[in-house]
């Protein structure tokens, strides 16, 4: 077994390996830009691009690609040799700066919005320095943005790139408002814990509704499912624990921080968790993380799931946000202290967040709005499509006592006796781990548990980041054109307290009485992917990213279009797979067991016209009649798809349409099969059951 120092990050170019391969100068100025967030100096990219290049050679590469993250939910690359012909046609090995620094794709396939035409092509990849190149297979993988050749943005890092350093400006200039003149750079950092669900690849290929779209379109509940929680945190499994063993392997490699894993609520579910790092880089990570996943599972027989739904009836795999702000001198900028109450610069941190959530609640729901993950949200395993905010008792006391000038009588940090004299008391948390809510204070962090599986944590990111910036900037307006500096904190924390306290939550964020609650506080219901894209280029929305430069108004309306499309486009998908199978596999499949059991009667009656067949025929009706609706339903289906096929119409109309119409047919007909499902054989029925695709790994 390799030592994991010895093996960590062994396919990146990152410090140890820049040290190396780069002269003295060039590694220090690229150093600066990496970790204070400098202006990167151009003159560099030819001495990066030589040691880069050295490096990856000798690591046997032979390829060099930009790797970037276009709006389609997943990561893009084209592959170009190192190889050159000199002026005497050999071959020689190259990067140069330029090289390094642009790449041209062909960006007419890529989603744009409308943003430009077809017959445009160009688009232009741009190295990101502060994100470390890596190495996998043959080919040295270089982090970039994607433009279009006009130049808006067409790609997910940029945003989130334009987030982070808008962040860290207002960060630090409210830090400096404050006096605090020894911080010269904020970072934001994210530790994204990913949950999956792994099943044989056996059973995967003989489905195609889990090929085609991630997910069963089809499947009744097993006698078992995760009632017992007997695999929550229970023991891992040989195999599985083979795959994960080689799973962490490969990540750390690429200097993933792969920590911790387990087993998850449902069967042959598990979750993966990193220890935190820098927001874009930890946005690579995870999508690395999720193409490693998937590779290293075909390795082992597996097939990985990360759609958020895969199997109805079980809990969906969600990926949870940690969100936290940090100084280049290591503090935590939202860690309360012992004290709390007197840490008023943890309180403005706390209220910038609480502020810009309850301003902005549509756009944390829109954040984390796909097809998919509306099969999960809401829930009694996900946190509702209603945003609010879990701070504590503890704290919502702290800001009720400065909101009401009331002096504040701080809870006894309590310790847990365990009543056995061999096991140590240790403190308890002022705080709980509210599982039920959406944005959850959690001791130093946010946790954001909205996120879908799939999701690229960009999203959800670039969002958070904005608007607490925008907070922060608003505050350190008032901080510095204040003459008393205490009063004007206070009254911050106090307004905040008093006009925005409706976004807190404590509570069972599953309960129905919560439904009924947040209406009357005014807070968004945004129950589907539709309900909350209509949102997105609101006026307010439009103002804040304008302001902040993350979006203009053309880049918010073509994110809004591109992801509507998608949404109907993966609901249009999934439909024509649900009349293909119903057609071809299972009205067949019910058909010949009605058949064969018609044909048992007749037998029995031939042999002895008073032998009884009151069974039989009892299933011999019921599935007739179960047949007779599941080919009405699915001619349903076929029509709501025709009917919105090549009709001219915008994008929220038609998402709207798959929503309120498709889905509803789709559930019609799936409700149907799952009941012929569980009157029809094994040997008869044409897929793995759900009991053979979860429980027989």
């Amino acid at each position: 077994m390799e030592r994991i120092p010895e093996i960590f990050g062994c396919m990146v170019f990152n410090n140890d390996a820049m040290q190396k391969y780069l002269p003295e100068d060039v590694f220090k100025s690229l150093e600066r830009t990496i970790q204070n967030g400098e202006p990167l100096d151009r003159s560099v990219a030819n001495g990066v691009a030589s040691g880069m290049k050295e490096w990856a050679i000798e690591k046997g590469c032979t390829h060099y690609t930009h790797w970037f993250q276009p709006m389609t939910g997943i990561t893009a690359e084209k592959h170009d040799s190192f190889m050159t012909i000199d002026g005497e046609g050999k071959v020689i090995m190259e990067l140069s700066g330029s090289e390094l620094i642009k790449g041209e794709s062909d960006a007419s396939s890529f989603p744009n919005g409308g943003i430009r035409a077809t017959f445009e092509a160009r688009g232009y990849t741009a190295w990101d320095p502060t994100s470390y190149a890596f190495i996998m297979g043959k080919t040295l993988y270089i982090p970039t943005v994607f433009c279009s050749y006009t130049g808006e943005v067409l790609d997910k890092k940029t945003p989130l790139l334009r987030s982070i350093e808008r962040i860290s400006t207002e960060a630090l200039r409210l830090l400096k408002a404050l006096g605090r003149e020894d911080v010269s750079h904020v970072s934001t950092t994210v530790g994204a814990e990913q949950e999956y669900f792994l099943i044989d690849k056996e059973m995967y290929l003989e489905r195609r509704d889990l090929m085609y779209t991630g997910r069963t379109l089809f499947g009744a509940r097993p006698p078992k499912g995760q009632e017992l929680g007997d695999h929550y945190f229970g023991a891992i499994k040989p195999r599985v624990a083979e795959f994960m063993k080689e799973l962490d392997l490969e990540l750390w490699k690429l200097g993933i921080y792969a920590k911790t894993e387990h087993n998850e609520v449902a069967p042959c579910q598990h979750e993966l968790a990193p220890v935190f790092t820098t927001t874009n880089l930890a946005t690579d990570h995870n999508q690395l993380t999720m193409e490693v996943m998937k590779n290293v599972a075909q390795r082992h027989g597996f097939v990985c799931l990360l759609h958020e739904k895969p199997f109805e009836g079980v809990s969906g795999s969600g990926k949870h946000n940690n969100w936290s702000l940090t100084t280049n001198t290591g503090e935590n900028l939202l860690k309360p202290g012992k004290k709390p109450y007197e840490n008023k610069q943890f309180l403005l941190f706390l209220c910038a967040a609480l502020k810009g959530v309850h301003l902005y609640q549509d756009l944390l729901r829109i954040s984390v709005a796909t097809a998919s993950n509306d099969h999960r949200l809401g829930g009694h395993e996900a946190p509702p499509a209603i945003i609010s905010v879990f701070i504590g008792e503890d704290l919502e006391g702290v800001l009720h006592a400065i909101e009401s000038g009331e002096e504040y009588v701080n809870a006894h940090r309590v310790r847990m006796g365990m009543g056995v004299d061999v096991l140590p008391d240790f403190k308890k948390d002022t705080t709980d781990r509210n599982r039920t809510s959406p944005f959850a204070f959690t001791g130093n962090k946010f946790e954001f548990r909205s996120l879908g599986s799939s999701l690229n944590i960009a999203c959800p990111n670039i969002m958070i980041n904005t608007i607490v910036a925008d907070q922060l900037a608003e505050f350190s307006e008032i901080i510095e054109n204040s003459e008393d500096k205490e009063k004007a904190i206070n009254d911050i924390i106090s307004d905040v307290y008093r006009n925005h306290k409706d976004i807190i939550f404590n509570g069972n964020n599953y309960a129905e009485e919560w439904i009924a609650e947040a209406e009357r506080r005014g807070l968004m219901n945004l129950k589907s992917m539709p309900d909350a894209m209509a949102h997105y280029g609101d006026k307010k929305n439009v103002e804040l990213f304008e302001r902040n430069k993350i979006f203009t108004e053309l880049e918010v309306q073509a994110r809004r279009d591109i992801q509507l499309e998608n949404y109907s486009k993966i609901i249009h998908i999934e439909a024509l797979t649900m009349v293909d199978m119903a057609k071809k596999d299972i009205f067949p499949a019910v058909s010949h067991f009605i058949g064969d059991i018609s044909r048992n009667v007749l037998r029995k009656r031939q042999i002895n016209a008073g032998i009884p067949a009151k069974a039989e025929m009892k299933v011999i009706e019921r599935l007739s009649a179960l047949l007779d609706s599941f080919a009405d339903f699915t001619d349903e289906l076929e029509f709501c798809v025709k009917e919105i096929e090549g009709k001219k119409t915008d994008a929220l109309t038609e998402a709207y349409h798959y929503c309120n119409k498709v889905l509803v047919a789709m559930e019609k007909l799936r409700a149907v099969a799952d009941e012929m499902e569980q009157l029809t054989s094994y040997d008869y029925w044409p897929y793995p059951s759900y009991g053979r695709l979860m429980f027989t790994m």
